[in-house]
């Protein structure tokens, strides 16, 4: 049963902030049936058709927020552990850049256009969706998961983080990344700039999560925090008066603003300063997505 205060309505659903869950999402929820049949064929071809197209344009940059994030892994898993599950892998370069730093690695992603992509770059990849029976049917267990911007979009995150947490080897690793929604930058730009809840995207986002609800779910499913950064907060841009709600045009012009500073800030001499940078803008709660680390606990 979900309860809590209704915040906004979106495309026909609610937005409550629930006291069950101890997030923010819809109600109602979405069916599992009506999810599969749109991330099966409908959601790349739809609501994503540029979505490859431009994730090779970006592939530079994507290369250096992988890296990032396989780094930490590295630096916090004894040398030999390097095997990988990628929930929701995508077109598959997540996956491709940890082959190339030595990782086994295997994906799991419901979009038949998305895995048929991947396997063109020579990883495997399961063309379905995360469950019981597939979880059981996998076989083996891995060093870390993988599971980016995979939360706000399905019925239950926590059974999606417990499944997780079964296949991940004792002191394995989770990196979870989501929108960071309702954060003090969103909030400042409603209050005072008199922006709708733009980011409400029901049904396709289910849950909305923050840097403090997102550690909050993976503690309570059995993960230990160990790692929290963020990346750009895209939302600068509106308070700086670029106005990318709704306009892909000013939408794409920012975002290869922050590309361009992303790949700078990557140099040598700036490196730490972009992690230290990150890492401050998480504890404040900023950043557009919120990228989370849990180290497994033994139950």
């Amino acid at each position: 049963m979900h309860n809590g205060r209704l915040i906004d309505k979106a495309n026909g659903y609610g937005i409550i902030e629930c006291e069950t869950c101890g997030f923010i999402h819809t109600d109602p929820i979405p069916s599992t049936e009506e999810l599969e049949r749109v991330y099966r064929d409908e959601y790349y071809k739809e609501e994503k058709p540029l979505y490859i197209e431009r994730t090779i344009e970006d592939l530079r940059w994507w290369e250096t927020v992988y890296d990032d994030r396989y780094e930490f892994l590295e630096n916090e898993l004894k040398e030999g552990r390097r095997s990988i599950l990628d929930v929701g892998s995508g077109p598959g370069y997540f996956l491709k850049r940890g082959m190339k730093r030595g990782w086994k690695v295997l994906g799991i992603e419901p979009s038949r256009q998305a895995s048929a992509h991947a396997r063109t770059l020579g990883v495997e990849v399961e063309n379905a969706f995360l469950d019981a029976r597939l979880t059981a049917s996998i076989g083996k267990r891995f060093d870390a998961v993988h599971l980016s911007e995979v939360l706000e979009h399905v019925p239950d995150p926590a059974e999606i983080l417990k499944l997780a947490h079964t296949l991940l080897e004792d002191n394995g690793i989770v990196c979870c990344v989501a929108p960071n929604d309702f954060s003090p930058v969103q909030k400042t730009l409603s209050e005072r700039l008199n922006y709708s809840h733009y980011w409400l995207a029901p049904p396709h986002h289910i849950n909305y999560f923050n840097h403090a609800t997102l550690s909050a779910l993976l503690k309570r499913c059995g993960f230990s925090v160990i790692g929290s950064t963020s990346m750009f907060p895209m939302d600068f841009f509106l308070l700086m008066g670029d106005n990318y709600v709704g306009n892909d045009e000013v939408g794409r012009a920012s975002h290869l603003r922050r590309k361009r500073l992303d790949i700078m800030l990557n140099e040598p001499e700036l490196r730490e300063f972009k992690k230290e940078m990150y890492g401050i803008m998480a504890k404040h709660g900023i950043g557009r997505e919120a990228v989370i680390f849990g180290k497994k606990e033994n139950r």
